[in-house]
């Protein structure tokens, strides 16, 4: 069977496909005597009493009986040769007359309106998403069908089984209308336009349909109408405007659209008056557009929602943004695996500990759906808290493997989790059978860093060891997701030989001395997949190594008693000197006076203290007692209480972490 045509693709002059303006037609006579519904699809035949016409819900075209002494269609364009005057009389008869030429001809048999259906359902079901629908919808019936169209939606669309509040607002989706000239050697011959009907914004684009109005009865009864029904015609002035006039003599049909559950909107159809006016059997025609449309648009409502629920979950399941740390930079990539399944379980995460160091986590639930992705959120809502205990990685990945366990018996991923120290330039690591990590040292050269593989979490009952490495200045760790070096073309050794090649070839543009920009290498790594060598989601996460040098540090240890203070102040008094920060003496001497003083209060080991001097200056204040300060509004009776307060309106930032030997106390000051 051969697909007719549907619509013009050719863009409009003048008035674009979503433009209201001409859309709709001025024409003598707008109020035209009302045109009575037929009871029966075809024409001539008597319907039964009762019976529907055009019922959206079941009205299917009426199947045509084999008529062999019936001529054949002519195709468009084809002049009919007749043998009589009467011949030709019944064939204007029945295909319309006053038709001008390179117009449309009308459907002239019930199997050309089959076709049409057909051809029209398979091009609006092509769509996926709500526009596609819609456009589908104008494209399909515009020639063929009618001349124009609009399509109104209610807004907001309902989804599911919601129930909307508030009165029912119908908004201008789309409109489409046949071109005003056409290329005549393509076949087509310039035609005069009617006038078009001016249509404002308000009338056009936004409509509310009052309850017990005529529209509102008229969308209920779901069934499509001429304009010229008694119904329709006090519809159409509610829909478009008291002032919007359209073609007369069953030119007009409006055609609601009902989705599973509710109406949902409305399409308008419309002729010229230069070409045939509408038959009944259109009514069918139009009911099943209308209805497939209406099913249509209601699952890409459906899809939409899940489509935008499985974005936020990725979106909050992963790291907004990367924390600022001290003495390290870092960059990131998440790439799902699909557009149609945007949810995954692969992570990634960059958490600073106390001491100015940062934890480095990056991980793979089995599976991308929205089951791996919620197990993912618990192991890295875990992760984070197991981080704000200073555990060693060993430890975080073992309370990992329990936290697995109590999820489910087949919850497995992978997790690789690092603590970087820029202060000794050291990195701790910790490997639960994910892909070993890749660093790229300041010279170009790409070097996997040799660490146990461990068991993947979820297993139960496994060791896992951390191994301690050099962290060079300027050196880049990069950690990543299997989807990054596996796929059905390649095995996993074989991807990360490609990736640490790739690092080296990139490290080589820039020179021995400069490292790769972060985010530009990032985009380097990507780059080695090919067009079809991706299946898996692909986490990303890559640090570049700065360090502090051993200058920009000072280090003491105070004995818990009444002198410490005094001592604190004098050392921070001298740092302060060598590194030229005189101006920042008052501040630093008074709050490490207050932090120190509330430490020797409760420790019974030696307290720490240390500046680190970066972009900031950061001061540092460990003891041995486990509970946090507070900050609380001193009562003026109270004799303590007000250290904590002047740190917090004197300092940049402040914290306190808690550590598995007590706590660290810190604060931040702008270097002027």
């Amino acid at each position: 069977m051969t697909e007719q045509p549907t619509s013009f693709e050719r863009p409009e002059t003048g008035a674009g496909p979503t433009d209201p303006r001409g859309a709709l037609l001025r024409t003598p006579g707008a109020g035209a005597r009302a045109s009575a519904l037929p009871a029966q699809a075809r024409t001539g035949e008597t319907p039964p009493a009762g019976t529907p016409v055009g019922d959206t819900e079941h009205s299917q075209p009426a199947a045509v009986e084999p008529d062999h002494h019936r001529p054949r269609p002519v195709p468009e364009g084809v002049a009919v040769q007749h043998g009589t005057e009467d011949d030709k009389s019944r064939e204007d008869r029945r295909t319309g007359q006053g038709v001008a030429p390179g117009r449309p001809t009308p459907m002239r048999r019930d199997g050309d309106r089959l076709r049409f259906v057909g051809a029209a359902t398979r091009r609006i079901a092509r769509g996926i998403d709500l526009d596609e629908i819609v456009m589908g919808l104008c494209r399909a019936t515009v020639p063929t069908f009618s001349d124009a169209i609009l399509v109104y939606l209610r807004d907001p669309l309902p989804v599911g089984d919601e129930r909307p509040t508030g009165p029912v607002v119908l908004r201008l989706r789309r409109t489409d209308r046949i071109p005003e000239e056409r290329d005549t050697e393509g076949g087509f011959t310039s035609v005069p336009q009617a006038e078009p009907t001016d249509l404002t914004p308000a009338s056009a684009e936004l409509c509310e349909v009052r309850p017990g109005g005529a529209l509102n009865e008229v969308l209920r009864g779901v069934r499509p109408v001429f304009a010229d029904a008694p119904a329709a015609r006090a519809a159409l002035p509610e829909l478009l405007g008291d002032d919007v006039a359209v073609p007369g003599g069953q030119r007009a049909i409006l055609a609601p659209l009902r989705g599973r559950r509710r109406v949902i909107g409305a399409a308008l159809f419309l002729r010229r008056p230069e070409r045939m006016a509408f038959e009944p059997d259109d009514l069918l025609v139009a009911a099943q557009l209308a209805t497939h449309s209406a099913l249509g648009i209601d699952k890409a409502v459906l899809y939409g929602r899940e489509a935008y629920i499985a974005d936020e979950l990725q979106r909050t399941m992963l790291p907004e943004n990367l924390p600022r740390a001290t003495g390290v930079r870092l960059a990131s990539r998440y790439l799902p695996a699909a557009e149609t399944a945007r949810v995954g379980g692969d992570w990634y995460d960059a958490i600073p500990l106390p001491g100015s160091r940062v934890a480095l986590v990056v991980g793979d639930v089995m599976g991308h759906s929205m089951t791996s992705a919620a197990i993912m959120g618990q192991l890295r809502t875990t992760a984070q808290t197991l981080a704000g205990l200073d555990l060693p990685p060993q430890e975080v990945l073992h309370h990992l493997d329990e936290q697995a366990q109590r999820l489910g018996t087949d919850r497995m991923a992978t997790c690789l989790y690092a603590v970087y120290d820029p202060v000794s330039h050291r990195i701790t690591i910790a490997n639960a059978g994910h892909p070993p990590p890749v660093l790229l040292h300041l010279g170009g050269r790409a070097e996997v860093l040799r660490v146990p593989p461990g068991a993947p979490i979820g297993v139960g009952g496994v060791d896992f060891e951390a191994v301690e490495l050099d962290a060079p200045a300027g050196g880049t760790l990069l950690l990543y997701t299997d989807g990054l070096v596996e796929s059905r073309l390649r095995d996993v050794w074989t991807g990360i030989e490609q990736l640490r090649e790739k690092l080296a070839a990139t490290a080589q543009l820039t020179g021995p001395d400069h490292p790769p920009p972060l985010e530009a290498l990032c985009d380097e790594v990507l780059d080695m997949l090919g067009p079809g060598d991706r299946d898996d989601d692909i986490a990303l996460l890559a640090a570049r190594f700065d360090g502090i040098a051993p200058s920009d540090v000072a280090y003491w240890f105070l004995e818990p008693e009444e002198m410490a203070p005094g001592k604190a102040r004098r050392l921070a008094r001298r740092a302060l000197a060598r590194w030229d920060m005189e101006e920042l003496t008052d501040s630093v001497e008074l709050l490490v006076s207050e932090v120190v003083t509330n430490a020797v209060r409760y420790a019974t080991r030696p307290i720490t203290l240390r500046l680190l001097r970066t972009d900031v200056l950061r001061c540092e204040v460990g003891d041995d007692v486990p509970q946090l300060p507070r900050l609380r509004q001193a009562r003026h009776t109270d004799e303590g209480g007000r250290g904590l307060y002047l740190v917090n309106r004197l300092a940049r930032r402040w914290g306190a972490t808690r550590l598995s030997t007590g706590k660290v106390v810190w604060f931040e000051l702008n270097r002027t």
